[in-house]
């Protein structure tokens, strides 16, 4: 239910004279001067007050979400793709979600490590690598702290207690034309039953004006919630500055251990030497000789098999690329490699085996060879 118009707000609160008898009619409705303003005016500036709430709960909550990496859609979906799969293998809980820092430092440090100490290059991938991974972690604490202390604080906010309001509200507006249909009934319908449905009335307005003047008082809340989003950002961006000023420091270093390396000159080595010299054969026929310290052209190596199809009569496809797993469940893969199919997971996923092993692999990696049925 959407929050009341101007117009719905007035009549609910505008409530028709009810009949009952002068004395006590007037003692209900205040016909006397009042001394205050008006609960009509009270009322419909409790609800003009509160109606924002509601939108801005919801787009402030879903904006925070987008600057979340997790939160994102497509992660979202791979993420509970990833989850149910580990569910289908009997794993209790699948893998997390993986930072794009900690996928770049992984293969930094791996490179690093291939390309040796005696390489600085190697070495200050190495420096960078670890730097990128205490980063993932950074904003790993950053998701967690914005999710705990305001995404779901601001959605509890938007779906419990603005949603009772709504509530009471809808139920107010149920009360008042069950009054006024009563009202109209005078003569058939009892003083009582009258009576009664006005005081189910007041009922459902003092608590819809309650909870809406709870809510307008309780906003510190809310403040408190926004402080914790900033005050969690600030702590990101601070460690964040920290670490990068400290691998600054150590690419300066690397910068001066690898200006102050010896320079080394490149020497090449002999070619070896050919005689063309003609020679007679002892049959008649012309050679030319070769010297003793050439070498004869070395043989073509004997090509490798095709790898050997999968039979035609199962759903399977053909690798386009290397596949290198990132995450557990994901299936690697060689260009050229069939593999089975096994089922497709969404319109980016299938899932598959190859050499016994099972897992999941990116549709543009592959080429179809026989479908999966419908």
């Amino acid at each position: 239910m959407g929050w009341p118009s101007n117009s719905l707000i007035g009549a609910l609160l505008c409530r028709p004279h009810t009949g009952l008898p002068s004395g006590e009619g007037q003692r209900r409705l205040g016909t006397s001067k009042p001394a205050r303003p008006s609960p009509e005016s009270a009322f419909s500036a409790l609800t003009c007050s509160i109606r924002p709430a509601s939108p801005c709960s919801s787009h402030v909550c879903g904006g925070t979400e987008e600057a979340i990496p997790q939160s994102h859609s497509a992660t979202r979906a791979k993420m509970s793709m990833m989850n149910s799969m580990s569910r289908m293998r009997g794993q209790e809980k699948g893998p997390g979600y993986t930072q794009t820092e900690a996928v770049l430092g992984e293969s930094m440090q791996r490179f690093g490590r291939e390309l040796g100490e005696d390489s600085s290059f190697g070495l200050a991938l190495i420096d960078v690598g670890e730097a990128m991974r205490e980063l993932s972690d950074v904003k790993d604490a950053l998701d967690m702290e914005v999710k705990q202390n305001f995404i779901d604080p601001m959605q509890n906010l938007h779906e419990k207690d603005l949603k009772e309001i709504q509530h009471h509200l809808k139920k107010l507006e149920g009360r008042r034309l069950d009054f006024d249909y009563k009202k109209k009934r005078q003569g058939k319908v009892t003083e009582d039953e009258i009576k009664q449905a006005l005081e189910k009335f007041d009922d459902s307005k003092e608590i819809a004006e309650l909870s809406m003047f709870n809510l307008l008082e309780s906003d510190i809340e809310q403040v408190s919630q926004l402080a914790a989003l900033v005050n969690a950002q600030l702590e990101y961006h601070s460690r964040s500055t920290e670490i990068l000023t400290q691998l600054s420091s150590k690419m300066d270093e690397r910068i001066r251990e690898a200006s102050g390396k010896p320079r080394k000159e490149y020497v090449p080595k002999p070619r070896p030497s050919l005689d063309f010299s003609i020679t007679e054969t002892h049959n008649g026929g012309m050679h030319g000789a070769r010297s003793p310290g050439a070498r004869s052209p070395a043989r073509s190596p004997a090509r490798s098999p095709a790898r050997s199809p999968a039979p035609l009569d199962q759903p399977s496809c053909r690798a386009l690329y290397d596949f290198d797993p990132e995450n557990e469940g994901e299936l690697g893969f060689k260009e050229g490699d069939i593999i089975t199919l096994t089922n497709k997971i969404d319109d980016n996923w299938y899932e598959g085996m190859l050499h016994g092993n099972s897992g999941f692999f990116p549709i543009n990696y592959v080429d179809i060879l026989v479908p999966l049925p419908h």
